[in-house]
């Protein structure tokens, strides 16, 4: 497809956004100008490009709104825990590992990395949020630094390779008829090892002068931090001896520990039904809302209504701090997809352009047919196609786009694949894409998610240097 204006505004909007945000300004502002302007260019209107401004803003509230959900859910069990006096008791298992700041920053990657791998990072995540970030906390991490080894874990180097339910390398395999599935998924592993290991060991030498000793006075202050409406009230201290407080310590992350179980189990054998992708999340998120019910009841039966209704609401409250900076940055990267496009502009969706592919197809051309080049050209084609905050989206292009420059350059297909999913899936994935996934981890960390894209970015970018460059030589 010919490139036009509208193109070129939407590739001015990507570069002005992302130096905003490595300027440590907001972004929500130049993310709504510049939707603006690209709508207003593309469909000839203006009127259409004012509509444009609340339709794309509905459109990434409609499509994030699982993550919203998931958030607020979770927020409220974690309060739902604390009022009944179950939330010191629960952690006092992992506390015996996670010692310091150290150590729990590595505890915090290798279980997030297995659940990943079984669960994928979205709803592996509140598990994690719920039971080790506060340990890791009090241990003296820094809140960044749990968020941060969260991140990369999960939706970084568990999810770029995806190597036991194997959406991503059958998704880049799918448009070409020279690409396998099983050998994309065999590279990726070893690539997201390499990225996992470099950008986790730079993040954490980052975070290392922020850690604190181990004091119960962190915990105390980063459960303070996340607003009045989350703060502990007296009445929470009064119940942290509850009679029942011993019971749900261990019933809860039990019930957790059997659903990760489950699907673990249901992967690796016929005995059960495994779950259908994306569905994790639903079982994860309505798991905690009969937690919530429950606890109430055993605290005090008589205000359970008004008990689960305070903490979803308070669940809501935070989750809706979280989203706000986020759905008006989405907005503008959603314009990048055809179909997301047509529901913004009110057009058909078969024929209106996706900006953001079209670019990266069109950029092909300019990658010189040299060995060092057309892999990192790839690389940054995945990069850029994650932007839109999937990852996934773009993988069947990348395959397509490997076949084509491996019969150029005499490369390995396969190798160059896996390197353009590396690539999409640790940026769109959720490691540098603010409007990704990776608001759950900010949220539960209580954190600013723009924070932890800046924290992540020289960590990740380096990674994935070393790990294009290693890929060369490897294979």
């Amino acid at each position: 497809m010919e490139l036009t204006f509208a193109h070129w505004l939407y590739l001015a909007g990507t570069l002005l956004i992302i130096l905003t945000m490595l300027f440590r300004q907001n972004v929500v502002v130049p993310a709504i100008i510049m939707s603006f302007f690209v709508a207003w260019t593309y469909t000839g209107s203006f009127l259409d490009g004012v509509h444009s401004i609340f339709n794309a803003n509905l459109t990434a509230a409609t499509e994030l709104f699982n993550i919203f959900l998931i958030i607020a859910v979770m927020t409220a069990l974690l309060r739902s825990i604390q009022s009944i006096g179950a939330d010191e008791q629960m952690v006092q298992p992992f506390q015996k590992v996670m010692k310091n700041g150290t150590l729990s920053f590595w505890v915090l990657v290798i279980v997030t990395y297995f659940l990943s791998l079984f669960f994928w990072p979205a709803p592996a995540a509140p598990l994690i949020g719920a039971l080790l970030i506060p340990v890791a906390i009090r241990a003296g991490l820094p809140p960044i630094g749990t968020a941060i080894a969260i991140s990369l874990a999960g939706h970084g180097m568990a999810l770029s390779s995806d190597f036991i339910l194997k959406v991503a390398p059958e998704l880049t395999a799918s448009s070409s008829t020279a690409l396998e599935a099983s050998a994309i998924g065999q590279q990726t592993l070893i690539l997201s090892l390499i990225a996992g290991a470099v950008s986790l060991t730079i993040a954490y030498f980052m975070v290392r002068k922020s850690i604190k000793k181990p004091s119960k006075q962190n915990l105390i202050d980063w459960e303070n931090s996340g607003g009045d409406d989350l703060k502990i009230s007296a009445d929470d201290q009064e119940v942290k001896k509850g009679k029942y407080s011993s019971i749900f310590a261990v019933f809860v992350p039990t019930i957790f520990l059997l659903i990760v179980t489950y699907v673990v189990i249901a992967t690796f054998s016929d005995f059960i039904p495994s779950i259908e992708d994306g569905a994790g999340s639903s079982l994860v998120g309505g798991t905690a809302i009969l937690l919530i019910i429950v606890m109430s009841l055993f605290r005090d039966y008589k205000k359970t209504l008004q008990e689960v209704s305070d903490h979803i609401v308070n669940g809501f409250v935070f989750a809706f701090k979280v989203m706000g900076l986020v759905i008006p940055v989405a907005a503008f990267f959603f314009i990048g997809s055809g179909e997301l496009a047509g529901q913004i502009f009110g057009t058909d969706p078969d024929s209106t352009p996706s900006f953001l592919f079209d670019l990266v197809q069109e950029s092909q051309a300019y990658i010189p047919n040299n060995t060092f080049f057309t892999a990192f050209g790839v690389l940054i084609l995945g990069m850029i196609s994650g932007l839109d905050g999937s990852g996934f989206s773009a993988l069947p292009l990348i395959g397509s786009l490997s076949e084509a420059l491996a019969t150029s350059t005499g490369m390995d297909a396969t190798t160059l694949a896996s390197i353009g999913q590396i690539g999409a899936i640790w940026v769109g994935g959720g490691t540098l894409v603010a409007w990704s996934p990776i608001i759950a981890i900010a949220g539960f960390a209580k954190i600013s998610v723009i924070d932890l894209v800046r924290k992540s970015f020289i960590p990740v970018v380096i990674g994935l240097i070393m790990t294009t460059a290693l890929a060369l030589i490897l294979f």
